[in-house]
């Protein structure tokens, strides 16, 4: 069922004009490029770009912030400031959020040498610990080749793990990787969550009331009052 159907059962008596204002707006991506990261500073850090903060953390040995042509040269994709690994040996990337998202993406460059195949590369996503999926990705030949790793679920995820999952067969190779442009899209909030938290609940209706009969919060449909038709948008998408 998709996510306007279950809002449609929720809400008995409500008329279709306001269940079509209930529809969420469709939600932009967003683009962490690190280049206002401070420069040099080992994770963890915070990155907040478009109202979500990402927190990068890793186990091992880590990461920090370089620029991207750190190798003397610029791995294909690659631009400004990147994370990169400090050291050969293994760390995966971890990163928190401070939102629900829908869809995962990271441009990566493995440490390895004109391998065919690549390295294999894995993200596993999570909602508050608990697994949703996991995605793999592997590059093409090259010289610390790129490639992009991808998960999206609509069930939606708040951390996601970047593995080196498993060598290339033979060549010179790494169990290491660098990364840079991750793109990450939230998931898509219904009107009527007027306090940012995530939820439509009774502090919200509480805001809408406060502002019963003027053009402040609360005014859902946007036409220039909060009145019944705002109250019957917020009752529809009440989460509790």
């Amino acid at each position: 069922m998709n996510r306007l159907g279950r809002y449609a059962l929720a809400s008995v008596c409500i008329p279709c004009a306001m269940l079509a204002a209930a529809a969420p707006a469709a939600a932009r991506s967003v683009l962490f490029n690190f280049d206002n990261a401070p420069p040099f500073t080992p994770l963890p850090i915070d990155l907040t770009v478009g109202g979500i903060t990402a927190h990068f953390t890793a186990t091992g040995q880590g990461y920090s912030v370089h620029q991207a042509n750190v190798l003397g040269f610029t791995p294909v994709g690659f631009s400004g400031l990147c994370l990169y690994p400090s050291a050969v040996s293994a760390s995966d990337l971890l990163v928190s959020y401070s939102a629900t998202l829908t869809d995962f993406s990271i441009l990566y460059a493995v440490n390895e040498y004109n391998c065919d195949p690549s390295a294999t590369m894995k993200v596993t996503a999570y909602m508050d610990g608990a697994l949703v999926g996991f995605a793999t990705m592997v590059a093409q030949e090259g010289t610390w080749p790129t490639a992009t790793l991808s998960f999206n679920s609509a069930a939606g995820f708040n951390s996601v793990v970047v593995h080196y999952q498993s060598p290339p067969p033979g060549c010179d190779w790494g169990p290491n990787f660098m990364v840079d442009n991750m793109n990450v899209t939230p998931m898509p909030t219904p009107p009527g969550d007027l306090n940012g938290d995530g939820h439509i609940d009774g502090a919200d209706l509480g805001i809408l009331l406060s502002a019963w009969g003027t053009p402040g919060p609360g005014d859902l449909n946007q036409d220039g009052a909060v009145n019944g038709a705002d109250l019957g948008v917020l009752l529809a998408n009440w989460t509790g």
